[in-house]
């Protein structure tokens, strides 16, 4: 064990090690002092055999070859799945009741913009071609001849952007624009940009991939403070 301790330290890996080690104690304790984390076997049986129709084991034999070369038994394999769902109906009693505060309090960096732009180094220039877009000339056009930024070859297109990561004076602009509308020029660092807003791209959660991606987040945050706690006391002993 020493030996272990030894290379893992020289690799520079321990701390690491320390830490999944920490995680997963805290994690299998919370399951295991909580009584309503039990999940119906009916469940973990379903998901088994969904398991082993989709990677082709479906036959005994193909299966436990299957569980001998990954070194590991019926049993360890039937308690993973197990955990994983453990974990899972964990993450959503944790987050649950905290999940709306903090979908609100980020909403400003999950709200998101396509935008297109036309980048130039010119004040004059900017709003001439503004006027130009106005008038009835090719946003497009304009972008792919007079913007100095590579995505001009994509008629400036820059893709969806958070309004989080948006200068100010930007996300003031757009908050009060339409879908379609053109705003500029604005000066940012040093240059004069004439945006497009293509979409607005509203954050919500029906969205099923950012609703788990924020329980994730949360249940990170919860488990840190477990952590710190948990090396607070170990300290103090």
């Amino acid at each position: 064990m020493r030996e272990v301790v030894k290379h893992l330290q020289t690799s520079g890996k321990l701390g690491q090690f320390v830490s999944d080690i920490t995680r997963q104690y805290i994690i299998e304790k919370e399951i295991k002092d909580r009584n309503d984390i039990d999940i119906n076997p009916v469940i973990i049986e379903q998901a088994i055999i969904d398991f082993r129709l989709r990677n082709k084991l479906n036959e005994p034999q193909k299966f436990y070859k299957w569980l001998e070369e990954k070194a590991t038994s019926y049993e360890d394999f039937h308690a993973s799945i197990n955990f994983g769902f453990q974990l899972e109906k964990l993450k959503l009693i944790i987050t649950e009741n905290k999940l709306q505060e903090y979908f609100i309090e980020n909403k400003i960096s999950l709200d998101k913009v396509i935008l297109s732009r036309i980048v130039l180094d010119n004040q004059e220039l900017a709003e001439e071609l503004h006027t130009q877009i106005e008038e009835g000339v090719s946003f497009e056009y304009l972008a792919r001849e007079y913007s100095l930024t590579d995505d001009r070859i994509f008629n400036g297109m820059m893709g969806a952007i958070s309004r989080g990561k948006m200068p100010d004076i930007l996300r003031a602009k757009i908050d009060i624009a339409n879908e379609g509308n053109v705003i500029g020029p604005i000066e940012i660092d040093g240059k004069y940009v004439l945006f497009r807003i293509e979409q607005y791209l509203k954050a919500s959660l029906e969205d099923t991939q950012l609703k788990q991606a924020l329980q994730n987040e949360l249940f990170e945050k919860w488990l840190a403070g477990k952590i710190q706690k948990l090396a607070v006391k170990l300290h103090m002993e």
